[in-house]
């Protein structure tokens, strides 16, 4: 018998359920279904904005829209226009319920648990097809599934069900590549960060700049000590290098960073005859500065096992 068996509406960015239907089945097969639920929740930035995936002898859709997206698991047989009408209709009803700042500050799983009331009735209605209402246009979600198909995710890509592999960059119809981000996500920049962002660029472009006079003035004296060409160079490299630890996040990255540091008062050090204590001052001040707000700018937490 082709069927609905559950929705439920989960956040994009970080896969909070916001809401869920009402489950009373406890097959194995849909306690294997709700694995993938939360596999793909974790993923979904990650992914199209329309997907299925094949689970045997179940399929999960979802269409995503203004950072929400609307999950429904249905037997193999369930049409697939019914399907998409079916997430189309809930999600229209949610984003005429409830205000968009709402779903983007919840903290907690399942704050618009009553919007399940609604998921209940239309599932109703779509696993009695003789109940739909005649005005439903299915041509054009028909039309619309031939144009632009969901995307068929893979096992393989979604990972096992016990740990998650990145997904390689996938090709969509409409949307292009679709990479898995190289990084982890950090979190959002502050005002001090961009300030310590432009220090080291400054920092390292004045390295830059001393290096090559250093350059010019060994080619003119022969007796000049090349190893101050070389300390410019690597603070260049330090103060960039920082730039890079602070936008992007890398395994050790603190430890990175001190090492950065390091390389930075020792460079200084070492230059000490070239500049005055105020110069000496100014690099090390930032490059300190610069330690810290890597220091500061941690990883975004990886969203809970909400259960979904």
């Amino acid at each position: 018998m082709s069927m609905i068996l559950s929705a439920s509406v989960v956040r994009v960015r970080d896969g909070l359920p916001l809401s869920a239907s009402t489950d009373y089945e406890q097959s194995a097969g849909m306690q294997e279904c709700r694995k993938y639920f939360k596999m793909l929740a974790k993923k979904l930035s990650q992914l199209p904005d329309r997907c299925t995936l094949k689970t045997g002898h179940y399929n999960i859709n979802f269409i995503s829209s203004l950072g929400v997206s609307y999950m429904m698991l249905c037997t193999e047989n369930y049409p697939n226009v019914l399907a998409f009408c079916f997430l189309d209709e809930l999600q229209k009803e949610f984003i005429t319920t409830y205000n968009m700042m709402k779903t983007n500050t919840a903290v907690r799983p399942y704050c618009f648990i009553e919007f399940d009331n609604f998921i209940q009735r239309t599932k109703q209605r779509y696993n009695n097809t003789r109940s739909l209402s005649t005005k439903m246009n299915l041509a054009d979600m028909q039309t619309e599934i031939k144009l632009r198909p969901p995307y068929q995710i893979s096992l393989s890509e979604l990972g096992s069900a016990n740990g998650f592999s990145n997904l390689s960059a996938v090709e969509y119809k409409g949307t292009g590549k679709i990479s898995a981000a190289p990084h982890q996500r950090l979190e959002p920049v502050t005002l001090p960060g961009i300030v310590s962002f432009v220090l080291s660029l400054l920092c390292g472009a004045l390295n830059l700049i001393r290096g090559f006079h250093a350059i010019e003035s060994l080619l003119q004296n022969e007796g000049e000590d090349f190893s101050y060409v070389i300390a410019f160079f690597l603070g260049t490299a330090a103060c960039l290098y920082q730039c890079y630890l602070f936008v992007y996040y890398t395994g050790w990255r603190n430890a990175k960073s001190f090492l950065t540091f390091g390389l930075i008062c020792l460079c200084n050090m070492y230059l000490y005859e070239l500049r005055n204590l105020w110069q000496l001052f100014f690099h090390v001040t930032v490059g300190a500065f610069s330690t810290l707000q890597i220091r500061l700018r941690q990883p975004q937490g990886k969203s809970p096992d909400y259960n979904v």
